[in-house]
């Protein structure tokens, strides 16, 4: 079976144009043309990939990734207008995975699926071999094959990234990553995008971890190294 992506963008051109070269692929593609009705799909259907528009009618592309964040880790990979790297940048500050200029190439549209499917498909193969593995650090507990975080017994939220990112530290407790190989371990070697990612979303996992994020106490910077979890 196909991989079901829901493709959402007000511009009908790029919809028909998009779903035309991804079924072509053999991908099962749903449409949706404003923030509402993406996030009613969303909520209602389960996909493998999300290509979302920053700019829509009723609710922008931002708001529906943050809302979706909140019931889904599905990879999301945002349309932003070229030059716009405030749109990037919050982009990946509201949980998406990858972010793509307009105006763009379908071959790149499917070259960054397709790094983020395998991406996804090894690690499924990874856990699969793997048996349930649950981390205990005092109050935070890890379950790596159930992909869930507890602190405190109250479970915390995390996109796919945060907790591969998670993951890989408490899993290696203080072993320092800089930037450049938490992007090449995490995302993959072939992804495009640039060390920022990386600070994004460290970020963002401390915003939901952390008490104070200002005075971390767990992932912890290593000034002019990179990042380690203690």
């Amino acid at each position: 079976m196909g991989k079901k992506v829901l493709v959402v963008d007000d511009e009908k051109l790029i919809v028909k144009g998009l779903r035309y070269s991804l079924e072509q692929d053999d991908m099962e593609v749903t449409c949706a043309y404003d923030g509402e009705e993406a996030l009613g799909y969303a909520k209602n259907n389960k996909y493998d990939i999300i290509l979302l528009d920053i700019m829509l009618p009723k609710l922008t592309g931002l708001e529906v990734c943050q809302q979706i964040r909140e019931f889904s880790d599905v990879p999301i990979i945002m349309l932003t207008a070229k030059g716009e790297d405030m749109d990037k940048i919050l982009g990946l500050e509201y949980g998406a995975d990858d972010y793509i200029t307009k105006p763009f190439n379908i071959l790149e549209v499917k070259a960054r699926i397709k790094v983020i499917m395998r991406r996804i498909g090894g690690k499924a193969k990874e856990d699969a071999n793997e048996k349930a593995q649950i981390i205990e650090a005092g109050d935070l507990t890890l379950d790596c094959e159930g992909r869930r975080l507890h602190i405190n017994d109250k479970e915390v939220n995390l996109t796919t990234k945060e907790f591969d990112v998670l993951e890989l530290l408490v899993l290696n407790p203080n072993k320092v990553y800089s930037r450049e190989t938490l992007l090449k371990l995490v995302w993959g070697a072939d992804y495009p995008g640039d060390v920022r990612t990386v600070d994004v979303h460290i970020r963002r996992l401390r915003e939901k971890i952390e008490t104070n994020p200002s005075e971390p106490k767990y992932v912890h910077t290593k000034w002019g190294v990179g990042y380690y979890y203690k």
